[in-house]
């Protein structure tokens, strides 16, 4: 596997995620944002904007060649969470096995889905 291979299935899996209506934004997990504190000086005017591939975290098995891809995202309000959560797993999946067919090394994929938080719409109460 190359860093290619790795980084063409993470933007596959983030267009996919992000084009399932509810999803806010993928954000990255806490190891990614301390890594990223430590690494970047902070600009005066608040912190980088994360990578929309933050939320995206990928793994190939040698022996397989399938693959792990592991999603966070932060959901809108307004759709049952388990329902965008399948919907996510769903087009991912779908997205990054269509992908690897068409490069001929079509393989298992394996797609976890964590939904970090739901963003409330401006004005709405938390009751």
């Amino acid at each position: 596997m190359t860093a290619d291979d790795r980084l063409a299935v993470q933007q596959i899996a983030t267009q996919a995620a992000l084009s399932v209506r509810g999803v806010a934004e993928l954000p990255p997990s806490l190891g990614q944002s301390l890594a990223a504190a430590a690494t970047r000086v902070r600009h005066a005017f608040g912190s980088p904007v994360p990578s929309p591939q933050a939320g995206i975290r990928t793994e190939r098995d040698p022996r397989s060649g399938g693959w792990t891809v592991e999603v966070r995202c932060a959901l809108h309000e307004g759709r049952r969470t388990v329902d965008v959560a399948r919907d996510v797993h769903d087009r991912v999946r779908t997205a990054v096995s269509e992908q690897m067919a068409r490069r001929g090394a079509a393989a298992p994929v394996t797609v976890s889905v964590t939904v970090t938080r739901i963003i409330l719409a401006q004005g709405a109460r938390h009751r």
